[in-house]
């Protein structure tokens, strides 16, 4: 059934049901890999994609070949290149099929309970890694662990990074109100010194987790008793314990309320980036 005619573009309903299924598909394929290093492929593969396009319709020819190639070899490196995070992203899709949500807890008990832990952990300097999870699937990341399975709370925090503890190396994974496991391994960031300080193995660890997946990394140093966080490949280095009270908070309830935002509002995400907030 034909809607309206642009020239000689005829425009369907069938043509809108596809183009809108085609949008949802790539937009949850991206909220898949947000805050992942595929989802920074998966946006440059789609721009040259998009730019081959043009081109053709504006018959360069020239631009059109080079840009043709380039997709060509973008895709076959997507593939080889990224074979863990495409794995995870179907396995995320398997499990959650195409829509999303986040369960609801009670979000102001989880932050108090973190922060007042960073408080306590930076007072007797012991140090601490805590990795709260928001849209990102962390399965992979908690196999690497010891599986805890208990309610959120800061006496068990203080328990697990106590240097006497045999659990006390490694991070520890949030999971709404509950700790799924500790001693959990993570990967290193790439980035090793800032123009002010060495990054020490928590903070790389924290920052390197936060470059490839969508979490909020607590980051306590056990030389200084800094209290540092590390979100969306970026690393906020020394901050207050309200500073970190606050940034929590409007994160998590950010989290949940875009889920009741409307498609086009989501697809604005920014792209994380690497830089040290003083």
């Amino acid at each position: 059934m034909e809607l309206f005619r642009i020239d000689f573009l005829v425009i369907r309903v069938v043509d809108l049901i596809d183009i809108g299924i085609v949008a949802f598909v790539l937009y949850r394929l991206y909220a898949s890999m947000r805050g992942t290093i595929a989802a920074q492929i998966f946006v440059g593969l789609a721009l040259i994609i998009g730019a081959g396009v043009v081109s053709q319709f504006l018959e360069m020819k020239l631009l059109s070949w080079v840009l043709q190639t380039v997709s060509a070899i973008w895709v076959i490196a997507l593939i080889i290149l990224f074979q863990p995070e495409l794995r995870r992203i179907l396995l995320i899709l398997g499990r959650q099929g195409f829509t999303m949500s986040i369960p609801e807890y009670d979000i102001e008990h989880v932050v108090t309970e973190i922060v007042q832990a960073a408080k306590e952990l930076s007072e007797r300097r012991f140090g601490g890694l805590i990795v709260v999870t928001r849209a990102t699937d962390l399965s992979f990341a908690v196999e690497t662990g010891v599986r805890v399975g208990a309610s959120l709370s800061k006496e068990l925090l203080m328990t697990i990074f106590n240097p006497k503890s045999p659990l006390h190396d490694g991070a520890v994974i949030v999971d709404g109100e509950r700790i799924e496991s500790a001693r959990v391994i993570l990967p290193f960031s790439t980035v090793m010194k800032t123009p002010d300080q060495q990054l020490g193995t928590r903070h790389r660890a924290g920052l390197g987790v936060s470059e490839h997946a969508d979490v909020f990394v607590v980051i306590v140093s056990e030389e200084t008793g800094f209290i540092s966080y590390a979100m969306e490949g970026n690393l906020y280095y020394n901050k207050s314990a309200e500073e970190l009270k606050s940034v929590l908070r409007r994160t998590l309830t950010r989290d949940r309320d875009q889920q009741d935002l409307p498609l086009w509002r989501r697809l604005g995400s920014i792209l994380p980036g690497f830089r040290l907030k003083k």
